[in-house]
């Protein structure tokens, strides 16, 4: 796998202050991508145990929330391995630091379908997936960690208990996606 950056700090992505990871590679193609550079599996630079040793570093701070994986996009079958390995490294350190993931695929659709592969101990480390493809014609501004009406901020442990999609709600109690 090859990564496009990786930010540090980043406030835009996730609750809190996080280091966000974006991978190379991405089949969606999404018109009006933020990040069409990283559609190329080739773009970047190679993503090591270097690579995760300076994450870690990333996210020792106090301060620092948690990881946010965005891309490209995190779930294609050729990233997973290595998400999968830096995700075992990061629960293992720092269990109290929570993941997010972007995802143009659907959860309930395409990730638990297993037409992307054994999802599940990727999906044990999430807290939150943000799903479904980035679409302009339903690009809101205003909205609150995503970029179009029709993606869903997903509660990832509640729903593989609930076995049903359920909605990720904030420290207010408020609904922050859509069914």
């Amino acid at each position: 796998m090859n990564y496009a950056t990786i930010k540090n700090c980043d406030i835009a992505n996730g609750p809190g202050v996080r280091v966000s990871l974006f991978v190379s590679g991405c089949t969606h193609r999404c018109p009006g991508c933020f990040n069409e550079v990283a559609w190329d599996f080739d773009y970047g630079e190679p993503f090591t145990q270097e690579t995760i040793d300076t994450i870690l570093n990333m996210l020792r701070p106090a301060y620092v929330r948690g990881l946010t994986l965005l891309g490209g996009e995190p779930f294609e079958p050729q990233n997973q391995g290595a998400i999968v390995e830096l995700l075992r490294q990061i629960k293992k350190e720092m269990p109290q630091k929570s993941i997010w993931a972007f995802s143009g695929y659907l959860f309930d659709r395409d990730i638990l379908s297993g037409r992307l592969g054994d999802t599940g101990e990727y999906l044990s480390y999430l807290d939150v997936l943000v799903d479904g493809p980035f679409v302009e014609a339903k690009k809101n501004l205003s909205l609150r960690f995503r970029g179009s009406e029709n993606q869903r901020l997903i509660d990832v442990p509640a729903s593989l208990a609930a076995g049903e999609v359920v909605l990720w709600q904030d420290w207010q109690g408020e609904k922050k996606g859509m069914k």
